[in-house]
C-alpha cells in the first residue's frame, strides 16, 4: 500500500455548518488500500474525512467541496494525516485494531454524531452490533431507521466503524462504500468468512 499526498474531500449530507469565511487549515491524501483508494482528510484537531473510491475525479470533487467548507486549499501535510495513513494501512495489513488518531467531529452534528459516538467507542473491532441495538444505546428506542441515516452520512467510514452495523434479520444491511467493501472489511474482522475469489 502506498500513500499518495493530495488535497482532500468532502463534508457527509448532514454536515455541521462551518462558516466558509473562517479558514481552518486541513490536509490531505489519497491512500491504496485493498477495498480501492481511500481519501483521508485532516484539520489540526484530527482525522476529518474519509472516502471511498477515492479516484482522481472523486478526489478533485471532494477536494473542492472541502476547501469551500474549511475557506481554502488543503496543506500538504498536518501531524495527524500521517497517523491516520498509518494506522489505515495497519488496519488493513490485519496489524492495527484499534485506531488512536484523533477525530473531528465537525462534519457531524445532532443525532447523527451521537449515534457515530456511541459506536466508535462501544463497538470494537471484530463485532457487530444491530441497527435497533444501537439506537437502543444511544436512548431512541425507535430510531433504527434514523440509525441507518447515521451511518450513511459518517464522515469517517472505516475508522468510525458503519460496516459493524448489521440488519436484525441476519443481513449485512447497507454500505456507502458498497456491499463488497463492507463484506470485505467484516471478513477482515473476522466476522464473516473471508471470500473464495
Amino acid at each position: 500500500m502506498h500513500s499518495e499526498q493530495d488535497s482532500r474531500p468532502a463534508a457527509a449530507p448532514d454536515a455541521a455548518p462551518v462558516a466558509a469565511a473562517t479558514r481552518r487549515d486541513w490536509a490531505r491524501t489519497r491512500l491504496a488500500t485493498p477495498i480501492g483508494p481511500l481519501l483521508l482528510a485532516t484539520t489540526e484537531e484530527g482525522l476529518v474525512r474519509v472516502v471511498f473510491h477515492a479516484d482522481e475525479r472523486t478526489a478533485r470533487r471532494e477536494t473542492a467541496r472541502l476547501e469551500q467548507l474549511f475557506g481554502g486549499p488543503p496543506l500538504s501535510a498536518l501531524p495527524p494525516l500521517a497517523t491516520a495513513a498509518d494506522e489505515l494501512a495497519a488496519y488493513f495489513a490485519g496489524e492495527l485494531r484499534s485506531f488512536t488518531v484523533p477525530l473531528d467531529w465537525s462534519l457531524s452534528a445532532g443525532f447523527s454524531a451521537r449515534v457515530l459516538q456511541v459506536l466508535a467507542a462501544e463497538v470494537p473491532y471484530g463485532s457487530v452490533v444491530g441497527y435497533q441495538d444501537l439506537a437502543d444505546r444511544v436512548g431512541e428506542p425507535g430510531a433504527a431507521r434514523a440509525v441507518g441515516a447515521a451511518m450513511g452520512s459518517n464522515p469517517l467510514p472505516v475508522v468510525v466503524p458503519c460496516h459493524r452495523v448489521v440488519a436484525s434479520d441476519g443481513g449485512i444491511g447497507g454500505f456507502g462504500g458498497g456491499l463488497e467493501a463492507k463484506r470485505a472489511l467484516l471478513a477482515l474482522e473476522g466476522v464473516l468468512p473471508a471470500p473464495l475469489f
